[in-house]
């Protein structure tokens, strides 16, 4: 087979040149043959004979092996190790060029090429927004009215659109003005190819304000047509469409400007109806898509007063009943971004029927975002609400071991978010708290978090801070005696952090004295 291979790659570099047509066919069936036998072998030698540059002149409308040479490219860049070379060796134009053809055969194998040389491979993308791609398959695609044609385009540009780069080329070439087309035509179809257009449209369009520049270019300072045209989408009957226009709108809100820009002119408003019409029995994506909106719109300082007065919390919790843990996950980060103030945070506190859903899905162990951004608003409600009444209701419904449990975090944040929390617990309502904290074992949890040399610096100062606010309590003061703090806390007076080290001296005199 070696050999046999060897003599073909040999035989095709003259027959390639001379264009024999019999005696091509048969290499390349020979071709064809090795790399169904072993790919990746085939793929290396193909790359070391040097065929592969031969192969563009081999690809000409008038060619009669087009096809079967496309199909080769195809099997090769299945190997990443093959789509570089395949840029390099100039295939990229003459295959978007064959995307042209009437053949059914050609126009499969050159999709199928072009889309496994550019398929899961940042390299290759990188290489393809040096030629012009972008704006030959735009062209192409604006030439096309048959449905199979436009989506084998489709399938080449979505992994394309993944690049930054090329994402700006495609809007700069005029493609968002196509798929609103598209989107406008199909929008009243319920033909099986409209539907599946408008959705791979729609999707794309979605996909190309992924990118920063490309995105910045779409929105013109909250001007531009193609985002009030975005934005007419959200109040359709159209579930894809709802999806897509909610969407683009959480990836337009990625930085202060837009967002400050679209709450001051009414997305949240036109979010929340969207969000009304799927409480019940609704369309999960969309619910999804909404919150991520409202989430990302909730970030600067200056929209979470607007949007907690035009009523975003009321309408979030609308979906605190939400079995899928998608939803629940961006209701979480949603309700989260939105209480730094003190007002917002002590009404939410006290909301029973809300802590006890927080404290249910702490314990979301197959869900780790979930569980996690439970516990990061459990402790936000205390730390931005200081108050007795929303520490009382968390410690009802349980929630005081997975704070606990959350001091004991991977993630330095959210242990020092937990610390901080059970700091205002022990000075605010100690007594209330103490059996909890106790059965939790926060005084050993405290004591390992100070002996560990890994501990960060914030997280040594806040369990001493913590500690001491401890105090108060008969049955931790004991428990805090019986484990010899005090060896671990004189050794943090030498600490290189500062405060670390202050902290350790009143740590320190305070032990002693209460000894």
């Amino acid at each position: 087979m070696a050999d046999n291979l060897s003599d073909t790659l040999k035989k095709l570099k003259i027959t390639a040149v001379d264009k024999t047509e019999d005696s091509l066919e048969g290499c390349l069936d020979c071709l064809l043959q090795a790399l169904a036998q072993n790919n990746t072998e085939t793929s290396e030698k193909i790359q070391a004979s040097g065929i592969l540059q031969l192969f563009a002149s081999l690809l000409t409308p008038q060619s009669s092996c087009k096809a079967k040479v496309a199909n080769i490219i195809a099997e090769v860049a299945k190997n990443e190790f093959m789509r570089i070379p395949c840029v390099d060796a100039g295939l990229i134009s003459p295959l978007v060029q064959l995307l042209n053809s009437k053949d059914q055969e050609v126009l499969l194998q050159t999709g199928r090429a072009l889309g496994n040389i550019c398929y899961d491979s940042q390299s290759s993308k990188e290489q393809f927004a040096s030629t012009n791609i972008a704006e030959e398959l735009v062209k192409l695609f604006k030439k096309q009215i048959e449905h199979d044609k436009r989506e084998m385009i489709f399938e080449v540009l979505a992994p394309l659109a993944e690049n930054d780069a090329i994402k700006l080329q495609l809007v700069e070439a005029g493609l968002v003005e196509c798929l609103l087309e598209i989107v406008q035509q199909k929008v009243d179809s319920d033909k099986e190819d409209d539907i599946t257009e408008l959705k791979t449209g729609s999707d794309l369009m979605v996909l190309l304000l992924l990118g920063d520049e490309s995105m910045q270019k779409l929105f013109e300072g909250g001007k531009g047509s193609v985002f009030q045209r975005v934005l007419s989408w959200i109040p359709s009957n159209n579930h894809q469409l709802q999806l897509a226009g909610a969407l683009a709108i959480a990836n337009f809100a990625r930085n202060d400007a837009n967002c400050i820009h679209m709450v001051d002119n009414g997305i949240v408003e036109k979010l929340m109806d969207l969000l009304d019409r799927h409480v019940e029995d609704g369309n999960v994506t969309v619910q999804h898509a909404a919150l991520s909106a409202l989430r990302n719109l909730a970030i600067p300082v200056i929209n979470k007063a607007k949007m907690l007065s035009a009523g975003v919390t009321e309408a979030v919790l609308k979906f605190l009943k939400s079995e899928m843990p998608p939803v629940q996950f961006k209701l979480l980060g949603t309700l989260r971004m939105l209480i730094d103030a003190q007002e917002a945070a002590e009404q939410l506190g006290k909301n029973v029927k809300l802590v006890e859903r927080l404290v249910e899905w702490c314990e979301a162990k197959d869900h780790a975002g979930v569980m996690g951004e439970s516990n990061r608003l459990l402790s936000a409600l205390i730390r931005h609400s200081k108050s007795k009444d929303v520490i009382k209701t968390i410690v009802q419904s349980g929630g005081i071991k997975h704070l606990v449990t959350m001091a004991t975090s991977e993630h330095v944040i959210m242990q020092n978010e937990a610390l901080v929390a059970l700091a205002l617990i022990a000075a605010l309502e100690l007594g209330t708290a103490e059996k909890d904290l106790e059965s939790a074992k926060l005084v050993q949890i405290l004591h390992r978090l100070l002996a560990d040399e890994r501990s960060a610096p914030e997280i040594k100062y806040n369990s001493m801070v913590l500690i001491c606010a401890l105090m108060g309590s008969e049955c931790l003061h004991k428990e805090v005696q019986d484990l010899a703090f005090l060896d671990v806390v004189s050794k943090l007076r030498s600490h290189e952090n500062k405060s670390v080290a202050q902290q350790a001296s009143l740590t320190e005199q305070r032990l002693t004295v209460e000894s």
